[in-house]
């Protein structure tokens, strides 16, 4: 009897150990990136795709690129918009400057990123872009995975293995807005079901979907 006892005793106290971890893990969890948003913005990049490939879009790479920096900063600022919003009005944040620092972990990838585009315009070879911009893209998620959910990695993943078929690719054009198109929309899509279902049950796809579109499911959505 009591050694059934001393391992009831034992078995809570590991529950407790367990809850207390997951809480941890928890509050080192980043909840500034929406998922809502990410979504949005692989829209965006395959809207872009389909205007760019029109007749009367001028297909020229200057028109290219300036069509895909378009795209950056529509993307740009809408992450960081709702991010600063959640810093701003999150009750949990309570404005503290410190919880915005695992923002710093992209930064790294994104700067290579900018420099590398920089220095490919310059020398007006566009052939590599592409691959330049899914690389690093991916490589900046997996900076992430530590303070996200973990499944991100397969986001990152999915970009840099893209990237590498782009670079390795000699037929792949810039021209083309399909390959960048497709690959982002797939990609932010993944990562913003990935980061709206962290942590809640009982979603459909279908319900995440009617979010984005601002219809229904707000009772489901996670705050990020």
């Amino acid at each position: 009897m009591e050694k059934s006892n001393f391992a009831t005793t034992i078995y809570h106290a590991l529950e407790q150990v367990r809850d207390l971890q997951q809480k941890i893990v928890e509050r080192q969890r980043f909840k500034g990136y929406s998922g809502r948003v990410r979504a949005i913005s692989g829209t965006v990049a395959l809207l872009a795709a389909v205007v760019m490939s029109t007749h009367w879009y001028p297909q020229t790479y200057r028109a290219h690129v300036y069509g895909w920096g378009v795209v950056f900063l529509i993307g740009f600022f809408l992450n960081y918009g709702a991010m600063i919003h959640w810093f701003l009005f999150d009750p949990q944040v309570k404005r503290d400057i410190r919880r915005l620092k695992p923002t710093l972990d992209s930064l790294p990838a994104l700067t290579v990123g900018g420099v590398l585009t920089a220095t490919m315009i310059l020398n007006q070879d566009y052939q590599y872009l592409f691959g330049i911009w899914m690389s690093l893209f991916g490589v900046a998620n997996l900076a992430s995975r530590h303070v996200l959910p973990r499944s991100i990695w397969i986001v990152g993943a999915y970009y840099i293995a893209a990237g590498a078929m782009c670079l390795l690719a000699p037929s792949i054009s810039f021209l083309n807005p399909w390959i960048m198109g497709v690959v982002f929309f797939i990609g932010e899509w993944t990562g913003g079901i990935i980061l709206h279902f962290d942590g809640v049950t009982n979603i459909s796809l279908k319900e995440f979907v009617l979010y984005i579109l601002n219809i229904k499911g707000r009772e489901h959505a996670q705050q990020i």
